[in-house]
């Protein structure tokens, strides 16, 4: 669906105007499908963001500031996310041995279980979301990345 029919809109000023307004309905379109599938697990797209990353750190710990700084939407509120991941025993807080202002994140196996669960239905909705072929998500991936600088 066209852009202007998704959002009522007969015209754009300019041609930027309108890549950034259909940027910006994308990604609430694709976060609105993303809250969808992990609804039933109790995760937020930014809660699985937090996992997503702890996995990636092959049981190193990492610290709250460390998560935030490799988050996806820079806005999110890391400690927030973090202490809720926690009291749903998907992640544990310690103390830093080597600096005691400091605390370490590491996902539990729970956390784990609970991605691994996840990993087919993403895969299903990335292609359900992303209906191109290999070679126009290339392009779009380098269009984007351009686009960030």
């Amino acid at each position: 669906m066209r852009i202007e029919e998704a959002i009522k809109q007969k015209e754009f000023k300019d041609p930027y105007n309108k890549v950034v307004v259909n940027l910006l309905f994308t990604q609430g379109h694709i976060v609105s499908k993303q809250s969808s599938l992990f609804k039933p697990f109790g995760l937020s797209p930014e809660q699985y963001n937090v996992l997503r990353i702890l996995r990636g750190q092959n049981g190193n710990p990492i610290t709250v500031s460390s998560i935030q700084d490799r988050m996806l939407n820079k806005m999110s509120n890391a400690s927030r996310l973090v202490e809720k991941l926690k009291l749903k025993n998907l992640v544990i807080r310690e103390e830093c041995p080597t600096d005691r202002r400091q605390v370490d994140i590491l996902i539990t196996d729970k956390g784990l279980e609970v991605l691994e669960r996840l990993e087919a239905a993403i895969y299903n909705l990335n292609r359900e979301l992303v209906q191109l072929s290999e070679a126009e998500v290339e392009q779009l991936n380098f269009l984007l990345d351009k686009l960030r600088g």
